[in-house]
């Protein structure tokens, strides 16, 4: 993941009073570090006046989050001038630096919660959201893309989620709505996906569905964060009305992302549960809408050549081909179709032409996956060859050779 380029928010701030304070609040205004202040806001925020002073102590946190994050950030810009110059560079204590950015943003969000409710008159007058917009969108917040890539590179899945999820969320708060996103586009939808895969693994099912949503906005992110929703929805299902439940979401995103990869797993999903007209109903539609979609064509002619339909098969298999004549699996589905149909007739004439068919598509399938690592056309090719050539043609024999 690349190195991040400093996003601007140009804001105007604005000034704080502070008369009239609360002891509390006057504790946690004198604290001198991070530690000793977020301590108090702990123990003594329930004894504070009201959402304005527990604004102001959300945002002494910030201010000294940011003392700590700034010092580090000022020695790293300082290294970058003595390493042109030869000079020896100072320590930068990466683990502060991030932890304050991280601690900033929790911060500022907080203040930004407690700074956006009514005051005494009913008016919402926040004092806040605009410099700590400023002073937290840009350095702090952008630290935390880096943070997350040194901690996946150090094996802390936890850390890299922590981070890439704050990185991730922040982008909603209120007091950032106005800041250019132009910069993080590259890399947002990024981001979040990977922050869902860790929730996920961390079997925070919620949210990771919800990190996965964010990716999904992303176009460039799109296909591979739907995919892994669809993991996450089908992840643990073990009774008849957990994949109830995962079918009825299948349909809800089916309706909303016409996708070939969900409509598949909505229509084996139908299967599974018995609601065969239902699934079926899904690829008749989809063909309908579109008479060369591969999938639905696909699926359609498996289903009907499972049920001994080889003749209803034929189709469907036939033109999925046609649509991806790439593709070995189909070819070879294709020409046991035909092997199948030949096989179910008496009219020789008519049988042996069926069998050519098979074979030409199943010659096909050897040239396009000459190993069979995909498709195992070996036995059914040289079954088409014996019965269109003869037990004692060099053909057959051949085709016996390489059906191994």
């Amino acid at each position: 993941m690349k190195k991040l380029i400093m996003m601007a928010c140009v804001l105007v701030a604005s000034s704080t009073a502070f008369a009239g304070d609360s002891d509390a609040l006057k504790a946690i205004l004198k604290a001198k570090t991070y530690a000793e202040a977020e301590t108090l806001v702990k123990s003594s925020l329930g004894s504070l006046a009201n959402d304005a002073e527990k604004a102001k102590a959300y945002n002494k946190l910030v201010d000294l989050a940011l003392n700590d994050f700034n010092a580090q950030s000022a020695i790293q810009t300082e290294n970058q001038v003595n390493k042109q110059m030869g000079k020896e560079e100072k320590p930068v204590d990466m683990k502060l630096m991030n932890e304050m950015a991280f601690a900033a943003l929790v911060a500022g969000i907080e203040c930004d919660k407690f700074d956006q409710m009514p005051n005494e008159k009913g008016k919402v007058a926040p004092k806040f959201a605009a410099k700590n917009a400023q002073r937290l969108w840009t350095a702090p917040r952008n630290t935390l893309v880096n943070a997350g890539q040194d901690a996946l590179t150090a094996k802390d899945n936890a850390s890299a989620r922590k981070y890439w999820q704050l990185f991730t969320e922040s982008d909603a708060a209120p007091m950032f709505k106005d800041c250019d996103r132009e910069q993080q586009k590259p890399f947002f939808g990024q981001v979040a996906r990977f922050a869902s895969i860790f929730a996920y693994q961390d079997k925070d099912m919620a949210k990771a569905l919800e990190l996965a949503d964010v990716a999904m906005k992303d176009p460039e992110e799109y296909e591979n964060a739907l995919n892994l929703k669809l993991e996450i929805l089908g992840d643990g299902l073990k009774t008849k009305d957990d994949s109830v439940k995962y079918a009825a979401n299948l349909k809800g995103i089916y309706a909303e992302h016409k996708v070939d990869g969900v409509m598949e797993k909505l229509y084996n999903t139908l299967l599974g549960l018995g609601q065969t007209d239902e699934a079926n109903k899904i690829l008749d539609d989809a063909l309908a809408a579109n008479p060369n979609n591969f999938v639905a064509l696909a699926d359609k002619g498996l289903a009907l050549l499972q049920a001994n339909k080889a003749e209803e098969a034929v189709p469907y298999l036939q033109k999925a081909f046609e649509v991806k004549p790439d593709n070995a699996i189909i070819a070879t589905y294709a020409g046991t179709g035909y092997s199948v149909q030949a096989q179910n007739i008496e009219d020789p004439a008519k049988k042996k032409e069926l069998y050519k068919k098979a074979i030409e598509l199943f010659d096909k399938a050897k040239e396009l996956d000459p190993d069979m690592l995909q498709a195992k056309w070996g036995y059914n090719r040289y079954n088409a060859y014996y019965n269109y050539y003869g037990a004692d043609a060099p053909e057959t024999k051949k085709a016996e050779e390489e059906s191994r």
